[in-house]
């Protein structure tokens, strides 16, 4: 007898930021492999779309949309909120996935590279959280997935204002998850903490290092000595925004290979 597995976000419609990036398609993906449909957004909107129609193309049923939206920017947060409700019947789950990274010292980083960092990297989360909840409101049970990183726990005085925008979203995410439990609402928030995942953003390391180096380099301080997989953070944000988790909020979920624990 074959057993066909449940699809485990049937019925979910879900948003996602910086969908175009490594983590934001391997979501999307995810999500919609699930029975999911799904919004995307990025500032590259050539990108986004292409990747809408392959996701449509490979469920055989149009799943998948897309929009351009620069995550700074409130207006237009509003209107892509609307227009993806509108078009999905409805918004049940905001994965806030778009983000920077940045380098510099305290002493170093200049206050326009800071603000850069902080617009991207938190206000947007917030704007995401605050215009998505009456929606979200209305689609109980509801999630909000904030993605963060390890360095939200893991200090580098060379990523300073990295660092501090990462540990603004997992706070942020427990405000937020506090907030809707004490409205008694079904809308969950957590953040989502990965390590080095093998992404364009550790490119340049390879680049720079070729690939044994980079790869010594970065799992140095991992126990499982690997670089994670973009479905790894998939999985996470699959289960976060199914109902297997209805009882997990203000949570931080660590996808690190353990590098968190030495």
């Amino acid at each position: 007898m074959n057993y066909t597995p449940p699809l485990r976000a049937a019925d979910k419609r879900a948003f996602i930021t910086g969908a175009a990036g490594g983590l934001g398609s391997a979501t999307a993906r995810m999500l919609a492999r699930h029975g999911a449909r799904v919004f995307l957004t990025d500032v590259d909107a050539a990108a986004t779309a292409r990747l809408a129609d392959e996701i449509n193309s490979e469920r055989g049923a149009p799943v998948a949309w897309s929009a351009a939206q620069d995550v700074r920017d409130e207006t237009v947060w509003k209107q892509v909120l609307e227009q993806a409700a509108q078009t999905m019947g409805g918004l049940s789950v905001l994965v806030n996935n778009a983000g920077v990274g940045s380098l510099g010292s305290i002493e170093n980083i200049t206050l326009k590279e800071w603000q850069r960092v902080m617009s991207i990297n938190l206000d947007s989360v917030m704007m995401g959280c605050k215009y998505a909840l009456p929606y979200l409101r209305n689609a109980q049970p509801a999630s909000i997935i904030n993605i963060s990183s390890l360095a939200a726990f893991k200090v580098d005085p060379d990523y300073t204002a990295y660092n501090t925008s990462k540990a603004a979203v997992a706070m942020l995410s427990k405000s937020v998850a506090l907030d809707c439990a004490r409205q008694k609402i079904d809308v969950r928030c957590n953040s989502v903490h990965p390590a080095f995942i093998r992404t364009g953003i550790v490119a340049p390391f390879f680049e720079a290092l070729g690939e044994e180096e980079a790869t010594r380099k970065l799992v140095r301080g991992i126990p499982l000595k690997r670089l994670g997989e973009p479905d790894d953070v998939a999985y996470a944000v699959l289960y976060l925004a199914s109902d297997e988790s209805r009882y997990v909020t203000a949570a931080e979920l660590v996808i690190d290979g353990g590098a968190r624990a030495i």
